[in-house]
């Protein structure tokens, strides 16, 4: 029965320690990272090793695959890309050559994931660009205006999900306004609720209809003075998915970044009474991932039914798709505008 968590792994394939945690415990999916992509043949060799372990050939493999900073494989094993904002600056001189931008950059990394049989990218980032959001988020963030995120989010959404892979928007209800780095400790959001409203949660109404959703660990004390949104039943039941109306499947942000306390199995357990469908923990420490599989509770109810909805969007990429002409399109996009 599978369980609802997601799992890292600690190097280049699976030990045997891995492979039997990973068949006990049936773990919804696996994140992978820069530890664990050496080459293109050995990234394919582990997803399938991942998937004959758990005993589902449609088992979820997701990175972090956005471009600029954030970007898990990297040439020779894929192109570079830019980061979001590069995006944001080529729609603000020209709208529609942002948006067609946004597209190609993310259907041509959906070209790159999907065959090495990685069928999720945890991008595009929904956060909304404030004067002091943190270099964490920085200029992964594609603007301060909340209608040109939510604008080439939609792009980027559509690029992923015509190459056959799925999408994740994050970090719900926003992580803009966050002054501190949340790997390392709690951000402590003072903006009261009406603001968040209307800039922070917009880009997120906007593309509420998408499959799959990551919460953030902030604190937004006019909501939730109490809980980081990864554990408050009222950011989730009330906010994500009543006001923001979000439906897709939920998952927390990486349970191991600092600004959680107590301890791996604690931090899981919180995020599954707060609401969260999945929990996700990305180190590859075997001791802590067992520490979450102990708490996940098996896949079942609306969890289940949204996991099985997300999945039936992942469809076979487009076959007629020539990356060559794309690349060199969206290279002439940036380059033209002086952003390459």
């Amino acid at each position: 029965m599978t369980k609802a968590f997601i799992t890292g792994c600690a190097g280049l394939e699976l030990s045997q320690d891995e492979r039997a945690f990973l068949a006990a415990e049936d773990p919804w999916g696996l994140i992978l990272f820069r530890r664990n992509c050496e080459s293109r043949e050995q990234i394919g060799a582990l997803t399938a090793a991942f998937r004959d372990a758990v005993g589902r050939d449609d088992a979820p493999v997701l990175i972090d695959q956005e471009g600029g900073r954030v970007q898990r494989l990297r040439p020779p094993l894929a192109p570079s890309y830019p980061p979001a904002r590069r995006f944001g600056q080529l729609y603000k001189l020209d709208r529609e050559k942002g948006l067609r931008a946004a597209f190609l950059g993310a259907r041509l990394i959906a070209c790159d994931l999907a065959g090495l049989g990685i069928t999720v990218d945890c991008m595009p980032v929904l956060d909304v660009l404030f004067p002091q959001t943190v270099d964490a988020i920085g200029d992964r963030a594609y603007a301060g205006e909340p209608e040109t995120v939510a604008a080439l989010a939609r792009a980027a959404c559509e690029g992923l999900l015509a190459g056959g892979v799925l999408p994740v928007i994050k970090h719900l209800p926003g992580h803009g306004r966050a002054e501190v780095d949340s790997h390392l400790e709690l951000p402590r959001v003072r903006a009261s609720r009406a603001e968040m409203e209307a800039v922070d949660m917009l880009p997120f109404r906007k593309l509420a209809d998408l499959p799959l959703g990551m919460t953030c660990h902030l604190l937004f004390e006019d909501i939730d003075p109490e809980h980081p949104a990864t554990q408050s039943k009222i950011i989730i039941e009330e906010v994500i998915r009543r006001q923001i109306g979000f439906d897709g499947v939920l998952m927390s942000d990486d349970l191991s970044m600092e600004a959680l306390g107590g301890d791996i199995g604690s931090r899981a357990a919180k995020s599954f009474v707060a609401g969260c469908d999945l929990a996700l923990h990305c180190n590859g420490d075997l001791k802590e991932m067992r520490q979450v599989a102990a708490v996940a509770p098996v896949l079942q109810g609306a969890s289940l039914a949204r996991c099985a909805r997300a999945l039936a969007m992942c469809k076979a990429q487009e076959t007629d798709f020539d990356a060559l002409a794309a690349r060199a399109e969206l290279d002439e996009l940036l380059t033209g505008a002086g952003l390459a």
